[in-house]
């Protein structure tokens, strides 16, 4: 059952640099997005690899709330999370598995907003966007995602 919809895709080649709008992206386990700052190498090592930081997600209703409460004007793109969404409340995805178009996540922790976002932005990211700033997730199949995918949840089946 389709939840939400992918609105926009954004990568940063280098730490530090502006986030860049793009229609597609490839998603590699264990590796993260390709042409993203977090994107491993296939020679990294295994003390390398952080799961949490293969994609970060945000919904575009936490971002326009925060512009509304603040009386402030910030773009999806200014928090840098990697992929924005409409329609789903990431918070309940901890844990869970779900697909954007052809790539299955799992959900790893939220990603609450940080002192670097802060200097960025503006300091008020970190007390508005607290609990609500995104979430952080591993890539479990390669593949392609897009502008316009769909959000499906995964039913597990329950363990006995």
């Amino acid at each position: 059952m389709q939840e939400g919809i992918l609105e926009a895709i954004y990568i940063s080649a280098k730490k530090g640099e502006p986030v860049k709008s793009v229609a597609q992206v490839h998603a590699v386990p264990g590796r993260g997005l390709e042409g993203d700052r977090y994107f491993l190498d296939p020679g990294a090592s295994a003390k390398d690899h952080k799961a949490d930081r293969e994609i970060t997600l945000i919904e575009v209703e936490a971002v326009d709330a925060f512009c509304q409460e603040q009386g402030i004007k910030v773009s999806p793109a200014d928090i840098r999370r990697n992929l924005v969404l409409r329609g789903v409340q990431l918070n309940q995805l901890v844990d869970k598995k779900f697909k954007i178009g052809e790539v299955t996540l799992r959900g790893i922790r939220l990603c609450e907003p940080c002192q670097y976002l802060a200097n960025r932005t503006l300091p008020e990211v970190l007390p508005g966007l607290l609990h609500r700033g995104g979430l952080r997730a591993e890539i479990l199949s390669e593949g392609e995602i897009r502008v316009g995918d769909g959000v499906d949840f995964i039913q597990e089946e329950a363990r006995e």
